[in-house]
């Protein structure tokens, strides 16, 4: 009898605690990994999943490469999902002073080669795709200004022209460029090397002198008004390589023989050009081509919510993000609020194309001012103090999650519990969110409450987002039917 009734009890203790567990609405425990949040009982605390509506829009902003950024050339001529992109870069190259002279009696120099050296500093995209390199002669009506750093995604707002090939077209394996370099003038690693043509040795090393266009800078600059880079956009070039101008490693490299007067022994000797942070100019265009894409049909300029959104680094796309109910919430304690971001796969591409073309180390999460046309942060949650943005508890990072079906798929999260305890305490403003992959971008800083009444301009660098044009993603959108994008909220009712 005694038996029976603590079975009846058991089993009543386990009914109703069944009852309970499928009463409860809690999901995953939260993805950010940080701060101490309480578990979510269903009496207690709670968690519930708020509706984001998202459409993606084609990023207008200018973007500037400066001399200090690494520069890019490259093309990728086989993304489905993305398009094409084709980068090229303009410079000068000078000696290290003027008035300048080839050292030796003019006479006796005779012309060995002109080799142009650019400091590789990595890739974007496919390395077993070979690359056709060009070099070009900029025209002396389209000189680059030093003084001006170039829109990126603008070429045509300051052209820059060119007047013919300066060497023969270049096949670079892009696998070889860390072999190392090695020959009685240096060591090195990381370099490519392209032989100008020998008639282009020749006006270098013998008929520019002190007397002509090695007088002076902006004489030099007369005759010759520098290089430009650039990769023929024809398959099956899909690589985007990335340069440092102002490293040892960048330079043009003149070889000749001499003697001085008398002298019987003739000797090979170089001299160097560089790129100098003072005088040159340089100027990196990158053009996208979206025709044909699949992201093509999905740019809006209107309101058009999407299941799928992209995101490209700049000069790219960003994508609008707006949570319609967010304003309507009752006051409560709000232990974490945070907006969770997945990729959408390409299960064609899986281990292909969706493993060169890697998502953006970085996406940015904003609000857009289009008063001023520009982005502010948001409020409370993106502080900065001395040490920079605190993008490790904001969060923005790519991270890799695995899922059913998938070993790796990339997620992004951000950690939005400030703002949303503002809104439901305060009834602070809700506000229309933009999530973009910046590289040198700025940013309209408001201080945290109670001091966010006056802003300052802090500036993104690429440490702080991404190498510009370095990632793309598709992401989920608000209304995918798997990896939805989604603004998940833990809180305490208040009684």
């Amino acid at each position: 009898m005694v038996l029976n009734f603590k079975l009846r009890r058991a089993h009543l203790s386990l009914f109703v605690l069944l009852l309970i567990v499928a009463s409860c609405t809690r999901i995953t425990t939260t993805e950010l990994g940080s701060g101490l949040i309480p578990a979510v009982d269903g009496v207690n605390t709670l968690d519930t999943i708020m509706e984001v509506i998202t459409d993606n829009f084609d990023d207008p902003d200018t973007t500037r490469i400066y001399r200090s950024n690494k520069v890019i050339i490259g093309a990728i001529t086989n993304d489905p999902i993305f398009g094409r992109t084709s980068a090229s870069v303009n410079f000068e190259l000078y000696p290290n002073s003027f008035p300048f002279f080839i050292p030796g009696t003019k006479d006796s120099i005779t012309v060995d080669s002109a080799v142009l050296i650019l400091s590789y500093r990595g890739i974007y995209g496919d390395s077993a795709k070979p690359l056709r390199l060009r070099v070009d002669e900029i025209s002396t009506n389209t000189p680059l200004n030093p003084f001006r750093a170039y829109p990126v995604n603008h070429p045509n707002v300051n052209p820059v022209n060119t007047i013919g090939s300066l060497a023969n077209p270049f096949d670079l394996d892009i696998r070889t460029i860390k072999d190392s370099v090695k020959n009685r003038y240096e060591k090195a690693t990381n370099q490519i090397r392209i032989k100008l043509r020998q008639d282009v040795a020749r006006r270098f090393i013998k008929d520019y002198d002190s007397t002509n266009a090695y007088r002076s800078d902006s004489t030099f600059r007369s005759f010759f008004a520098g290089f430009s880079v650039k990769v023929d956009a024809v398959n099956p070039a899909n690589a985007l390589l990335y340069l440092n101008l102002q490293d040892t490693n960048t330079k043009l490299a003149l070889y000749y023989n001499s003697s001085t007067t008398g002298a019987t022994v003739r000797d090979t000797n170089v001299i160097y050009f560089r790129f100098s942070p003072i005088i040159s100019g340089m100027a990196n265009f990158v053009t996208r081509n979206r025709s044909g894409a699949e992201i093509n049909s999905r740019l809006t300029t209107t309101s058009k919510p999407d299941s799928l959104v992209y995101v490209q680094a700049e000069p790219g796309t960003y994508v609008r993000i707006r949570i319609p109910n967010l304003g309507q919430l009752s006051n409560r304690i709000i232990h974490r609020a945070e907006l969770i971001a997945e990729q959408v796969p390409d299960d064609n591409n899986l281990l292909t194309l969706d493993r060169y073309f890697e998502a953006p180390r970085s996406l940015l999460l904003s609000i857009y001012d289009s008063v001023n046309k520009r982005k502010r942060s948001i409020p409370n949650d993106f502080i900065i103090d001395q040490s920079g943005p605190n993008l490790l508890t904001f969060g923005g990072f790519a991270s890799l999650k695995s899922v059913p079906g998938y070993d790796r798929i990339i997620n992004y999260n951000f950690n939005l519990s400030r703002y949303v305890q503002g809104i439901v305490t305060r009834k602070d403003s809700s506000f229309v969110l933009r999530l973009s992959a910046p590289s040198n971008d700025s940013l309209s800083y408001f201080p945290p409450y109670p001091n966010g009444f006056i802003s300052q301009m802090y500036y993104l660098s690429p440490t702080q987002g991404n190498e510009t044009s370095a990632g793309r993603v598709r992401l989920g959108g608000g209304s995918h039917s798997r990896f939805r994008m989604r603004l998940r909220i833990v809180y305490s009712r208040l009684y």
